[in-house]
């Protein structure tokens, strides 16, 4: 018998709290919530809801973990994982660097003053706005990542451009085939096996205003296999060998990506980081010794799991159908989050704002938007009094909710608050009706 089940009260309270290691650092779970020492129903009830909420330590202690387990590596956080002025103030001054896929991302990085030198530009079709916005920054790297691009990018190009290329290493990086991107046949990249990366390098060395500074690679998201990273590496420094030994050219710039894993679940552990840089370095010390070329600068690109773990999401309750499945509706749904309806995704709830004695059931959150399929999460425990009006929060939402946040059924996109040593910021603020109209010119 444990000590829960002598003390009930002690049991529901348990029951509550979702394991620490999905919530931001600066979380403290007992009766209810806080983060950074804010309250979070107090938020709430002050900035209304949804609100995603984002704390700013929990972000920069993950650059600088990163920055300290591959202190030789150059690490690029991934900007489409959340891409907004604050964050990437934090990032450039935690050392980091940045890759971007759009004129969009660039401008907010120029807002902010975001070194060139530090700035990667990623895409599968980068449109010319795309390209030119790059160009015009001055002294980032683009990633290329087509033939029709590396013709396109030369033509553009008044000074000599930085290139680097896009391959694809055909390693399956064992996670939902919506976010696997290195394995052929895909729209991703160059082929390594069909020879296709090598034709690009041909293509650039044959326009003189291109420098190819690199080679870049990248697996998929949410990948926990550090075997499958390691496989990439070696790969990678193959092709590096060949296009030494076939054109005398030395690659100065390996760029294996990111995608590393975070947990969203209970059961899901968290990704070893250690172990990761470890092997890694190791992969491709050993293979650089092995094929006789010198070791090239490392390159990694941690989104995800900069932010992911920093956000929490709140929301409240607008209604509870019970039945054979308990059905409670929250005031937000696939238009702030439609990663469940993307790809599955899976998260964790938990009640906030009162304590109840009530025992825990299963039930399913679902969002407000005409769709059957806006789930937010299934089977999750919440006490069996949950009612209209009440206050959940979800953690892990720090990656790709802001960032892919959309207007359907004309919902308003809710507000990103940082929080940091008791104190909430709007860092985004939340959508009006009246911004909605605003580009409506009909």
């Amino acid at each position: 018998m444990t000590l829960a089940d002598l003390l009930p009260t002690l049991a529901v309270s348990l029951a509550d709290k979702v394991p620490a290691h999905l919530w931001p650092d600066s979380t403290t779970q007992d009766d209810d919530v806080r983060v950074a020492g804010v309250h979070l129903a107090s938020l709430a009830a002050t900035s209304g809801t949804p609100i995603n909420v984002l704390d700013e330590a929990t972000v920069r202690a993950r650059c600088r973990a990163y920055r300290e387990v591959l202190p030789e590596a150059e690490v690029a956080y991934a900007g489409k994982a959340l891409s907004c002025r604050a964050v990437l103030r934090w990032v450039a001054e935690e050392g980091l660097s940045l890759d971007v896929c759009s004129a969009g991302e660039l401008a907010v990085a120029r807002s902010v003053g975001f070194p060139a030198d530090r700035i990667l530009v990623h895409g599968n079709a980068k449109t010319p706005d795309d390209l030119k916005a790059a160009v015009a920054y001055g002294n980032v790297r683009i990633v290329v990542d087509s033939l029709d691009e590396i013709d396109q990018l030369a033509a553009l190009a008044q000074t000599r451009q930085r290139v680097m290329i896009r391959v694809t290493p055909g390693v399956d990086g064992h996670t939902h085939q919506a976010i696997t991107t290195g394995t052929d046949d895909q729209k991703f990249g160059f082929s390594l096996a069909s020879g296709a990366a090598e034709d690009a390098v041909r293509r650039v060395l044959t326009h003189p205003n291109l420098e190819l500074s690199g080679l870049h690679c990248h697996i998929g998201s949410q990948v926990r296999r550090v075997a499958s990273f390691e496989l990439a590496a070696r790969r990678m420094v193959g092709l590096i060998a060949r296009l030494r030994r076939d054109h005398g050219i030395t690659i100065g710039e390996l760029d294996l990506g990111g995608g590393f894993a975070v947990p969203y679940l209970p059961e899901d552990d968290g990704f070893d980081l250690v172990g990761y840089a470890h092997r890694l370095r190791v992969a491709v010390h050993y293979e650089c010794q092995a094929h006789g070329v010198p070791v090239p600068k490392l390159i990694i690109e941690p989104g995800r799991s900069i932010v992911a773990t920093a956000g929490v999401t709140v929301y409240r309750v607008v209604t509870v159908k019970r039945g054979a499945t308990t059905f409670v509706a929250v005031d937000g749904g696939m238009s702030d989050n439609p990663r469940p309806s993307l790809y599955g995704a899976r998260y964790s709830v938990r009640l906030i704002g009162r304590p109840s004695p009530a025992r825990r059931v299963l039930v399913t959150v679902v969002g407000r938007h005409c769709e059957a399929g806006d789930v937010l999460a299934t089977n999750v425990l919440l006490p069996a009094d949950v009612r209209a009006g009440d206050l959940l929060a979800v953690p892990c939402t720090g990656a790709y909710h802001h960032s892919l946040a959309s207007n359907y059924n004309q919902v308003c996109r809710p507000p990103l608050i940082g929080v940091h040593d008791g104190a909430a910021t709007v860092l985004v603020r939340g959508e009006t009706e009246e911004d909605l109209l605003r580009r409506d010119l009909g």
